[in-house]
């Protein structure tokens, strides 16, 4: 039996210097700019380096044999033809698409030169996606320095049509940013409640450093960890109560992998009812229930989630590609979604769910085939 196939992870490459002409003269010192020296381009956002690449690129390739680490040469970042064609190739017939500079925006801390740069964002994706509704979701970027921007650019981006924006996935200290548990972001989810703008936490954003481990195991760890993320805002949202003030407010996490999700869901339980003599603030439901009702997460490869759904709800649970990325799994997700269930007892209807339709109705893809499967 085919389902109609939604990957809830996917990523763009924007125009190299899409920020840098994007930003007025004045404000583009302290936004994301590209520095070219001694045979390198480096990409800095403000005076601080985020990453250097050889000015020596290989070229543009489609065929899915051609290797390339990031694989960030693929027509298809890039184009709309050539994403058809590898969306085609691997049985993706829809997808949420995220970006690649842009992941990392909230590391601008001037807090007008980043809603400049979310702005300059959102809107070349709603040029470059706004024609193709039907398969492709559009996903903003939230400046977060200064929520008065942060609520701003919800209302505008719902009045465009926006079903799902960017917070970032980790608050670390330092970062003059409150902690996801914090009531300053109480305007910002009632925003994202009472236009149905999805909170995504895309693994990675608002780390100080993804690559922080330089020992033994590095290549390992500093993806790995990246799974914590989502548990750990996650954690902020619903205990401190968040998420039970705003019951409309959706979260995704995504690239997190989602098998972490039921045992957070139990670990919280029962801890709230063991130590509910110290617990503040009281809430309205279990943490188990709020998360069910609330927060979804996309995975990859991890199966483990779709055996543990009876904790989180199947509803929870989404597919993604994470397309082009390495650790995605292009090009073998056609092998990767047959192979997903393998001994596992599970309705057609489950199946449906996580491979498609909760994604499509959560982010709300217009597509009449699928109003009828709601």
């Amino acid at each position: 039996m085919s389902h109609f196939v939604f990957s809830a992870d996917g990523h763009i490459v924007e125009p190299a210097n899409l920020f840098l002409d994007g930003l007025p003269p004045s404000l583009r010192e302290h936004g994301i700019h590209v520095e070219v020296r001694d045979g390198f381009r480096f990409m800095m956002y403000g005076k601080k380096v985020v990453s250097k690449a050889a000015l020596n690129t290989p070229p543009p390739v489609t065929d899915p044999n051609v290797e390339q680490f990031g694989r960030s040469n693929r027509i298809g970042v890039r184009e709309i033809p050539g994403r058809l064609v590898d969306m085609e190739h691997e049985g993706i017939d829809a997808e949420i698409c995220f970006p690649s500079q842009g992941l990392f925006l909230t590391k601008i801390e001037h807090p007008e030169a980043e809603l400049a740069s979310a702005q300059v964002y959102n809107d070349w994706n709603n040029e470059f996606l706004g024609g193709h509704l039907d398969t492709f979701v559009r996903c903003g970027i939230l400046p977060v320095h200064d929520f008065k921007n942060t609520v701003s650019e919800i209302k505008r981006l719902a009045g465009l049509g926006f079903t799902a924006a960017m917070l970032p996935s980790l608050i670390e200290n330092g970062q003059g940013i409150p902690f996801y548990n914090d009531e300053a972001w109480d305007p910002v989810f009632e925003a994202a409640q009472e236009h149905g703008v999805v909170m995504v936490l895309h693994t990675g954003t608002g780390r100080e450093d993804v690559r922080a481990q330089k020992g033994p195991g590095g290549a390992v760890i500093n993806y790995t960890i990246q799974a914590c993320d989502g548990m750990h805002s996650i954690m902020h949202l619903v205990a401190g109560g968040t998420l039970d003030r705003f019951p409309g407010a959706k979260v995704a996490c995504i690239e997190s992998g989602a098998s972490w999700l039921a045992a957070l869901a139990e670990r919280m339980d029962e801890v709230y009812e063991t130590h509910h003599m110290f617990v503040r603030p009281k809430l309205s439901l279990t943490p188990r229930e709020i998360i069910a009702r609330q927060v979804s997460c996309s995975f990859q490869y991890d199966r483990a989630c779709i055996m543990s759904r009876s904790v989180t709800s199947p509803k929870a649970l989404m597919w993604g590609a994470d397309y082009p990325h390495n650790e995605g799994t292009w090009p073998k997700s056609k092998q990767v979604v047959a192979e997903l269930f393998d001994g596992i007892d599970i309705s057609e209807e489950d199946k449906a769910d996580i491979l498609g339709l909760n994604a499509a109705r959560l982010f709300r893809l217009p597509r009449p085939e699928l109003a009828k499967a709601a």
